[in-house]
């Protein structure tokens, strides 16, 4: 019994400290969107895996982990799957995830003109970081506004 009680000890001062060693760095969270292709979700790193579902063009994805040329991604609903990483480009985007439309603003302040509206699930390019709650987007036929970071998914 002493023994498990000092493995225990062990364990949750190797934990504490790992959390205390663990930089902000760690923690941020990092986003690609699919390339200029759909491109197939994998259950495993693997051509040879069962295929889960197709990402259209543009599709923001949450990066997880990367094993040689894969990549292992959440989307915005939180499911996990693979991606092949040539699958994937810099160019960033969002999506539209309230359930209402989504307001545009003209500035990032919610006393702002509202530019314009999307319904949920649409795509826009991300055209600036994140800064005071909001984020700068350009929609497709290109107009462009500040939305606020909870309405959106992958910044």
């Amino acid at each position: 019994m002493a023994n498990g009680a000092g493995l225990r000890r062990v364990g949750q001062r190797a934990v504490a400290a790992l959390a205390v060693g663990m930089s902000a760095a760690a923690w941020a969270v990092d986003y690609k969107s699919v390339g200029g292709e759909p491109a197939i979700l994998y259950d495993a790193p693997t051509l040879r895996g069962n295929r889960l579902a197709i990402a259209p063009r543009g599709m923001p994805l949450e990066l997880v982990f990367a094993q040689s040329d894969w990549i292992k991604v959440r989307d915005s609903a939180g499911a996990l799957s693979w991606i092949e990483k040539k699958a994937l480009a810099d160019r960033r985007t969002v999506v539209a995830t309230d359930p209402a439309p989504v307001q545009v603003h003209a500035a990032a302040d919610d006393n702002a003109p509202v530019v314009f509206r999307v319904q949920p699930g649409v795509l826009m390019e991300l055209a600036g970081a994140p800064a005071s709650g909001w984020v700068a987007v350009r929609h497709r036929e290109g107009q462009s506004g500040f939305v606020r970071v909870g309405s959106v998914w992958g910044e």
